[in-house]
This record gives structure tokens, C-alpha cells and sequence, in this order.
């Protein structure tokens, strides 16, 4: 019975779970982590990358909280990209095109040896619940493990059901089993279940590919590691190629739509509105004459290549009409189709900021199973809800990320406030403060709080540590600098299409100028920079370019953060309040936000209605805080607040 029992049990080994599972072994949590296939642990279902716009920052954000994505990514790695590169910092993004066989190989051996962590085949059928406590799980085979918490990760297993044409079948990955059983009994002890929709691409032989009628992208060598442990990058990287579609692709692909379980009403359910399949996009997008097809080998080992861009449901030999009307492909052979994918998906609304659900303490959900699409989204629900789990574990308190600290916050709010009825994908445009919360600077931001609970090995925090140093160092090199309005100088700034000086200039204000570089204001140094890392570079460059808008972020931040952290009790009436509608009322006692922050970002709240809450709220404050520091001190605070609430609806936005 031992054996058996453990203080969190992780249920699924994708990217959600693992990063659960390693979470909790790194924090000293006994951990079962339990899976339908141990032989797919950290599989990739869909495309062979991690990164991305919108994505390297919930990735790099994982990897300073100690996860193991971004890591694995550069071990595995086989292209490397910086996306958005002529744009502001705050968008910019790594991809890293991986072996994907490597990828599982690697991650499936580092999660077999983590401590605190054992690894079970077994499909969950059923929690087992005792007055209302959760006490573990069983599977079909008749199995029982104990624990008081639970990570459900199980992705879009959960009653899967693949279509290719007007063909369909029970699965969760194509060419594997769906998790049968567990969605109705979750619906049964009154968790409220959804259906979504995702895709995926076909995968081609490459030997019937003419990539001389394709454009070669090769491996970006300015584009640093994307794990800031990694020292460097591997050295076998391989290009990827671009090919288009065309009028005639365009054409087989409308004629064909009677056979789209999506347009013969088959599928029922929402997709990804943001990462269409190709049906989508030649309907929706009837004026452009062709898209881009990204074409990358998922293994050094294997002729498989991804056809990127080309999610499908339509029948086999449609697929293999409208692939050969592309340039370059005209005698591409099929290895495996491109399907669509049905599954079952919880009401995040049902979750605390911790991903714990409400209504049964130690119970978490995390990754797709969320309504979430891509592996980073995953990754980051699954390290969350860990840490979660295990200081729950641990009695501890919650760890909580804020929107305004980190890409994790923003999509657990997002989820946990608003639900969504669609496959939620992370974009820079959700981030209120996305040039705080840049893809180069998520250690600075999270390291410290991830060593505080646990999760950094004394070696990498000393590695961030030495890093923070140099840094520091290297911004003190360019502060130093100062230029003198000699004929030198100008000559060398009229070199670079730069006005001249009149007047002693400093280097940072030299550097903040459209179109100056760090390389640019080392001209002007004396001092070598050749033993900072570009990373490190760039990362100061940054901060010194853009500490005007940091530093107007920061205060407008500070201004609105006395009104967003106003708490509001969990057992709060909402229906003792007059004023408030009921529709508000309804939503405000079924998300149970918990400061008024969260309850403004309830889809379909007024500003009228958080103006009420306000003001009772800071009542209730203004008592407790008489009783607790005198009359006249409260009095102020309240008067504070009184004021704040005259703008409410410019500071927090009202209805989002």
C-alpha cells in the first residue's frame, strides 16, 4: 500500500505533464506521474518546434522557473530562427525547429531519472472522492494510487475523434488510443466539459521533393540558444525550404470542400481561429493568390517532413492532389495524412489563479485539456500547476504569477477569468505590459522567485547570478561613455547618418537614438566588448534604449496595481449588493475573481458594476483599517481610494 501512495499524482507525460511531474520532483514531492504510453512521453503531436511569436516568452519563462523545454529544444535542435527581429524587443521571438524523435528520446530519459518522480502506463478512469475530499485515482485496469493532489493533463486525448474526409475514429494522436471514460465521469461530480477542435498537417517523403523549386531558409547563426542555460548551439543545423501555393492549389482545395468534415457540418466544434487548416484559409482569405508552406524534416534519422501550413481534414487523395500542384512537389508521396482532431475540454473558469479547481481542493488541471492550443501554452499551465500542487503538498502557500510579471499570468487569467470557447493561443497583443515582460529578460523576472520555492539547482542559480554580474558590468561600460563635440566625433556619427553633437553627450543617450546599435556606441569605447555574449548585448542595449518606456510602464503600473489588488473575499455576496445587475451578479458568483483586477476582465462586467464593488470594497477597508491604525489614517487611505475610483474606468479599462 505504500508503494502506493504519494502526494501528487501527475495524470499524462505530454508537455504539460512532465513539466508538472519535474516541477514537483524538484521541489522533494513524492510524484507519480501516470501515462496511456510511456513509449510517448514528450512526444510532439504537431509541429517539430518550440518558440515562437507570442510563444519563446511563455517558453523562456518555463525555462527560468527551471523547467525542461527549452533545454531539451537546443539538445535536440535543428534550425534556429529570431523571429521579428527589425521590431520592438517586446515582440521578438526565438523558434527552434527540433528533431522531434530526439526531442522525445531525450526528455522520455531525463524524466525517467529525475528523484521523487516514478513513471506508470496506465489510462485514469475515475477519481476517487470521500466526502468530498479527493484521495487519488484509478485506472481501467483496476489500479489505485493515492493522493490528496492531482494534475490532469491528459491534452486532447479526452474522447478524441480524428476525421480525414468524412471518416472518423476514436483517437488521441493519430495512430493511438483516446482517453475513454474520464470526461464522463469529470461531467458526473459536476466539472463542465466542452468540445474543440485542432489539426494537423500531412508529413511527406523528402526524397520526392525538388527543393530546387523551393526557397532555402538556413539556421540563423545571429539567433542565440533559447534555454539561458545552454551554452552554445549545436553545430550539425540543417536548413528548412518555403514553397507556395497557387491558383490550381486553391482551386482542388475548393472543389474538394463538400468533403471537409468542416464544411459538410461533421465537425461541430470550435478550431484554432489563429492557426487556420488550409480549407480555412482559401475560404477566408478568397483574394490571396497563395500561402507559404514551410517544409521541415522532423529528424535527422527519418524522410518525414512537415508541410507547414497545411493543416487538413480533407480525404487522403484530395490531400495528395492539392500537394502536387505545388511547386516542388509535384511527385511528393504521402507518409502520413493531415487530420483533424475532436476532444473534450474543461470550463477554466471552474479553476482558481492556481489552476486548482474550486469546488474540489487538489485537483488541477493543465495544458490542452484547459482549452489551450501549441506545446508552450502547455508547458507553462503544467510547471504552474505543479509548483502549485506540491506547495500545496508541502502546506505552503500558492505560488501566484500576476499579469503584470509574467506571459503565465496573463494566460491564467485569461483562462480562469474569461473561459474561452475556442483554442486559446498566446499573442504579444494580450500582455498589457509586454515590454516588461520580454522574452530576454524572463530570468530576471523569474529566476529569484523560482529559487525562492525550490525549483533552481544551487549550480544554475550561481550561473544567473555570474550572469547578473556581467550584465551589470556591461551597462556600467556604457554608461561611462562620454562623447566631447569634437570634428572626430561628428565625423563619426555623420558616418552612421547620425546628427552631431553640440554639447558632452553620454553614451546611453547616444544609444538611444533610431537606428544606433551597442556595435554602433563601441566606436566610442575604449573598452573591448568581445567577452559579452550577444545575448547579453542586446539584453543591455535594450534596457538602456527603451528605460524611458520602461521605467512610464513601470509608474503606470504602480498607479492602477492599488486598485487591481483590491481583494474581494472568496465567500463574498455578490447578491447583497443593490446596484448590481443580475447578469452581473450571475458571473461575478461563478468566477469568484479575487481582487477587483480579475472582476473587471470578466467578460460582459461594466465599469458601472466594478465602480459599485469598488467603493463597497474600499468601505470595508476603510472600517477594518480604523479599527486597526486610527480614524485619521484610514480616513486618508480611503480618500486615496475614493479618488482612484473616480477614474476607474481609464485605470483598469472596465469590460475587456
Amino acid at each position: 500500500m505504500s508503494a502506493d501512495v504519494y502526494q501528487v499524482i501527475v495524470v499524462g507525460a505530454g508537455h504539460a505533464g512532465i513539466e508538472a511531474a519535474a516541477a514537483c520532483s524538484r521541489m522533494g514531492v513524492k510524484t507519480l506521474l501516470l501515462t496511456m504510453n510511456v513509449d510517448q512521453i514528450g512526444a510532439m503531436s504537431c509541429n517539430p518546434a518550440v518558440g515562437g511569436l507570442g510563444k519563446s516568452q511563455l517558453a523562456r519563462e518555463v525555462d527560468a522557473l527551471g523547467g525542461h523545454m527549452c533545454r531539451v529544444a537546443d539538445k535536440s535542435a535543428m534550425q534556429y530562427r529570431l523571429l521579428n527581429e527589425s521590431k520592438g524587443p517586446a515582440v521578438r521571438a526565438t523558434r527552434v525547429q527540433v528533431d522531434r524523435h530526439e526531442y522525445r528520446a531525450i526528455m522520455k530519459n531525463l524524466v525517467e531519472s529525475l528523484d521523487h518522480l516514478s513513471v506508470k502506463q496506465g489510462q485514469v478512469s475515475k477519481l476517487l472522492i470521500e466526502n468530498g475530499k479527493l484521495l487519488g485515482c484509478a485506472t481501467t485496469l483496476g489500479q489505485i494510487f493515492y493522493a490528496p493532489n492531482v494534475v490532469i493533463t491528459t491534452g486532447t486525448f479526452m474522447n478524441g475523434k480524428a476525421h480525414i474526409g468524412k471518416m472518423n475514429f476514436a483517437s488521441g494522436r493519430a495512430g493511438e488510443p483516446p482517453s475513454v471514460g474520464l470526461s464522463d465521469y469529470l461531467s458526473s461530480i459536476g466539472i463542465r466539459v466542452g468540445r474543440l477542435k485542432t489539426g494537423t498537417v500531412p508529413r511527406v517523403d523528402r526524397r520526392t521533393i525538388d527543393f530546387s523549386k523551393t526557397e532555402e531558409q538556413i539556421s540563423q547563426e545571429s539567433c542565440p540558444p533559447i534555454s539561458i542555460f545552454s551554452e552554445k548551439k549545436r553545430s550539425d543545423l540543417v536548413s528548412a525550404h518555403i514553397a507556395h501555393t497557387n491558383a490550381m492549389t486553391h482551386e482542388i482545395i475548393r472543389s474538394s470542400l463538400e468533403e471537409s468534415p468542416l464544411y459538410a457540418g461533421i465537425i461541430q466544434s470550435r478550431g484554432p481561429r489563429y492557426c487556420p487548416s488550409v480549407e480555412d484559409k482559401i475560404v477566408r482569405f478568397a483574394d490571396k493568390t497563395r500561402h507559404q508552406v514551410f517544409l521541415e524534416r522532423e529528424g535527422r534519422l527519418t524522410n518525414e517532413v512537415y508541410a507547414g501550413g497545411l493543416s487538413t481534414s480533407l480525404p487522403y487523395d484530395c490531400q495528395l492532389a492539392f500537394l502536387r500542384s505545388i511547386p516542388g512537389l509535384e511527385r511528393v508521396e504521402i507518409i502520413r495524412p493531415g487530420y483533424a482532431i475532436e476532444y473534450d475540454y474543461i470550463d477554466a473558469t471552474q479553476l482558481s489563479l492556481t489552476l486548482e479547481t474550486k469546488e474540489l481542493p487538489g485537483l488541477f488541471f493543465a495544458g490542452q485539456v484547459n482549452g489551450t492550443s501549441g506545446y508552450e501554452e502547455a508547458a507553462s499551465q503544467g510547471i504552474y500547476a505543479g509548483i502549485n500542487a506540491a506547495r500545496r503538498a508541502q502546506e505552503k502557500e500558492p505560488f501566484v504569477l500576476s499579469r503584470s510579471e509574467s506571459y503565465i499570468g496573463v494566460m491564467v487569467d485569461d483562462l480562469v477569468t474569461k473561459g474561452t470557447t475556442e483554442p486559446y493561443r498566446m499573442f504579444t497583443s494580450r500582455a498589457e505590459w509586454r515590454l516588461l515582460l520580454r522574452q530576454d529578460n524572463a530570468d530576471t523576472r523569474l529566476l529569484p522567485k523560482a529559487q525562492g520555492v525550490g525549483l533552481i539547482s544551487s549550480k544554475d542559480f550561481e550561473k544567473f547570478e555570474a550572469r547578473q554580474r556581467q550584465r551589470a558590468n556591461l551597462r556600467s561600460l556604457m554608461n561611462e561613455v562620454r562623447l566631447t563635440p569634437t570634428p572626430e566625433t561628428n565625423a563619426k556619427l555623420e558616418a552612421m547618418n547620425q546628427a552631431p553633437i553640440k554639447t558632452l553627450t553620454l553614451g546611453s543617450e547616444i544609444l538611444r537614438r533610431p537606428g544606433i546599435t551597442y556595435s554602433d556606441l563601441h566606436r566610442f569605447m575604449e573598452a573591448s566588448l568581445e567577452t559579452f555574449s550577444p545575448d547579453d548585448l542586446s539584453f543591455v542595449e535594450t534596457e538602456i534604449k527603451y528605460e524611458g518606456y520602461i521605467r512610464q510602464s513601470e509608474a503606470q503600473l504602480n498607479q492602477i496595481g492599488r486598485m487591481e489588488n483590491l481583494k474581494i473575499p472568496t465567500d463574498f455576496l455578490y447578491e447583497s449588493l443593490s446596484g448590481l445587475p443580475r447578469e452581473s451578479v450571475e458571473k461575478l458568483s461563478r468566477v469568484r475573481p479575487i481582487n477587483l483586477g480579475q472582476a473587471s476582465r470578466i467578460s460582459g462586467i461594466t465599469p458601472a458594476t466594478i465602480s459599485v464593488l469598488a467603493i463597497h470594497l474600499s468601505r470595508k477597508l476603510r472600517m477594518k483599517q480604523s479599527s486597526a491604525k486610527g480614524t485619521c489614517a484610514a480616513e486618508r487611505e480611503f480618500d486615496v481610494i475614493e479618488e482612484e475610483n473616480i477614474t476607474l474606468e481609464n485605470r483598469i479599462g472596465g469590460n475587456n
